[in-house]
Order: C-alpha cells, then sequence, then structure tokens
C-alpha cells in the first residue's frame, strides 16, 4: 500500500486540519467531537442544513460546507458512519432558530444515528427534520443498506435544499424539496479496480485484471454483475439505460447529469462517458439542462465512475444556479 498519509489513525483528523488551513474563510473545523461548519454559522433565522458519513468519499461531505450549501457537515472514520454526539454537536452549532435538515444517505449506520441525533436534538427544543436520499438504481439491498444506497444525487440534494435554505425557505419547505429531488434522482455506478482503506491495508474487493464491476457500491460493495471490461461507450450504455428504465424520463424532460469520478478516474474519461451520456439523452429527447462532470463523491482512490440523473423543472435549476460557496462547488 503507498499513500500520502502518516499514520492511518490519523489520516482524518489530519485531512481536516489541511482543510481547515486551507479554507478558513468558508469553514471552520471542530474536535471532541468532530464537525465541520461554515464560517459564518449559525445564520439567525435560517434553516441549518448538515449531513455527514464515512470519510473517504472526499469532496463530500466536508467539502460542500459552505454559503448555498451545507451548513455543517459530520466525518466518520474511514467508510464508517459519524456518531450522534457529532451529529447534535453540529446541530447545535448551526441551530439560527428555524430549525435543521439532516440529509441522510441510506446506509444503516448513518440511518441509525442521525436517527438517535434526532432525537436528542428534539429533547434540547432544536426542531429537526430528517430525509433519506436512496437513489442508487443497481441493487435493492447492500452489505450497508437495507433498500437503496444513497449515492450522487446526495450531492445535487445538498446544493438546491442549501439554496432553498439560503433565501428563507422553511424547515419543512426545505424538506420537502428534499424528498422530492430524492424521488426525481436516479444514480449507478462501475468499478474498474478496488480501493484500499488506509487501516486495512489491502484492497476491498479482488477484480481481474480484464473485469469490471457493474453497480458497485461507494464502499466497494459488491454491484449487480462481475463481467468482462468493455469499452466507454458499452459501459455508459449499462448504466444509462438501468437509470432510464427505473425512472422513465419523458421526451422533452430537463434533467441536471452528473458524471462522476470515484477517486482514480482521469477527467478525460469522465468527459468520454459524459459524450456518450449526452448521446443517449439526445436520443430520448431528454435535456441535460445543466451538467456536473469530476470528483464529488468517490471511493478513494478506486477507479471507475457513476452517473446521477435528476430530472428538474424550473424552480429547481433556479436554486441549482442560485450563488454557491464552498471549496469544492462554487459559482
Amino acid at each position: 500500500m503507498k499513500k500520502l498519509i502518516n499514520a492511518p489513525e490519523r489520516a482524518v483528523e489530519e485531512a481536516l486540519a489541511g482543510m481547515a488551513r486551507a479554507h478558513g474563510d468558508l469553514l471552520r473545523v471542530h474536535f471532541d467531537p468532530t464537525f465541520v461548519v461554515r464560517a459564518d454559522a449559525p445564520q439567525p433565522g435560517k434553516v441549518g442544513i448538515v449531513s455527514g458519513g464515512g470519510s473517504g468519499h472526499e469532496p463530500m461531505h466536508a467539502g460542500f460546507v459552505g454559503a448555498g450549501m451545507l451548513d455543517a457537515a459530520c466525518p466518520g472514520a474511514f467508510f464508517t458512519s459519524p456518531t450522534p454526539d457529532q451529529m447534535v454537536a453540529a446541530a447545535k452549532a448551526v441551530d439560527g432558530g428555524a430549525g435543521v435538515l439532516f440529509i441522510v444517505k441510506n446506509y444503516t449506520g448513518d440511518v441509525m444515528n442521525f436517527e438517535i441525533a434526532a432525537e436528542f436534538c428534539a429533547a434540547e427544543g432544536i426542531q429537526v427534520e430528517s430525509v433519506i436520499v436512496n437513489d442508487d438504481v443497481a441493487v435493492q439491498n447492500s452489505l450497508y443498506t437495507a433498500g437503496r444506497r444513497g449515492v450522487g444525487t446526495t450531492v445535487l440534494a445538498e446544493k438546491i435544499c442549501g439554496a432553498a435554505a439560503e433565501e428563507g425557505q422553511s424547515l419543512a419547505q426545505v424538506a420537502e424539496l428534499c424528498r422530492a429531488v430524492n424521488g426525481n434522482g436516479r444514480s449507478m455506478g462501475m468499478a474498474l479496480t478496488s480501493c484500499i482503506v488506509p487501516a486495512v491495508g489491502r484492497p476491498t474487493f479482488a477484480i481481474g485484471e480484464a473485469e469490471m464491476e457493474i453497480g458497485v457500491g461507494i464502499h466497494g460493495e459488491p454491484g449487480r454483475e462481475r463481467m468482462m471490461l468493455q469499452s466507454a461507450d458499452e459501459i455508459t450504455d449499462i448504466l444509462a439505460a438501468t437509470i432510464f428504465d427505473d425512472l422513465p424520463f419523458q421526451r422533452g424532460s430537463q434533467v441536471i447529469a452528473m458524471v462522476n469520478g470515484m477517486g482514480g478516474t482521469p477527467l478525460v474519461e469522465l468527459y468520454i462517458v459524459f459524450r456518450r451520456l449526452a448521446e443517449l439523452c439526445d436520443a430520448r429527447g431528454v435535456i441535460i439542462a445543466r451538467n456536473l462532470i469530476g470528483n464529488y463523491i468517490t471511493s478513494l482512490e478506486m477507479a471507475g465512475c457513476s452517473i446521477t440523473l435528476l430530472d428538474v423543472g424550473d424552480e429547481l435549476l433556479r436554486l441549482w444556479d442560485a450563488p454557491v460557496r464552498t471549496a469544492a462547488l462554487h459559482w
């Protein structure tokens, strides 16, 4: 194993310390318990938006903390859920009196710990709504979930809901918006290689030089099929067809299309995938109104990609286009 770390047990803490030094104008990092909070939190009268999950998926979630997106993020150890005390502390740090929205990816540990945290917050007078994201069309259940996994749509939900909260929408409105985004978003990923969790020191799964895993999870969970390596266009066809079949997009539908790298895929390859995805959308009469191409929800150094399509109307596009200023997403 070759990694740019000092010691596996200090890697997350040292990375967060680096973020604090690099982006002190945008965020603060609190330790014991660990959470990342936007530099100007709390915002009086504004709904606070909190998410979190295991580390190793950078820039998710800490890279999305800032104006127009997340108010706080709770990072766990690599591929391990954060704890309820982190979530409660983050909620307190961002509570401006209008309540807090938890955006939770559908992994068993995340769901359980955010539920516990919501109960603690309620006991302390903080109103909390939780929305679970479960957009992965690859498998119904995996090593980490009961039901579909939460993946790429989480990024889009955090941006859109962050904009709604920034303009003063109520907790009920922002939560309902998040549910709508989840309902209209679908994702699927694939892997060419495994990844290596620093504390483990060996690949999470074995895959042959001429093989690929279709439908892999962001923690290296098995997908729906192991098959021989195919071309970029053939891979894109498989991922896109599964997404299109799961949520029948209508001719004339507008979508936000995200082609996401898993951490070890060059940008040139992601653009090749996006080129084919755009052709497939054209053939179906689906309009790519906005796109996002790059590493946004990764799996350490895994080579591979995921595709997310979110069916949107004018209101969701307006919120998507609203200003955002975070370390990983800004316009």
